[in-house]
């Protein structure tokens, strides 16, 4: 799924990278952004980690995913993961 695509569907999309491929049908993406500090004015990068879902289990650590929201999976697991 491109990006165009997401936009028609009105769905949120990031892109991460797979830091843990473990669990069976689920990998945990973390999601880098720059922040800019409120005073100094320097950027910094904050992360965030992510569980999708991953239904052949054909992703491994390392990969950059792109993530789709969809319904919720599990307690946890809102996203789906396509290797990009």
């Amino acid at each position: 799924m491109t990006k165009e695509n997401i936009e028609k569907v009105n769905k949120k999309g990031k892109v991460g990278v797979v830091v843990s491929s473990k669990m069976d049908k689920t990998v945990v993406v973390e999601v880098e952004r720059l922040k800019m500090h409120a005073k100094y004015k320097k950027r910094y990068r904050v992360g965030k980690k992510y569980k999708a879902h991953d239904e052949e289990n054909s992703l491994s650590e390392g990969d950059k995913v792109m993530l789709i929201e969809t319904k919720p999976i599990s307690k946890d697991k809102k996203w789906i993961a396509q290797k990009c």
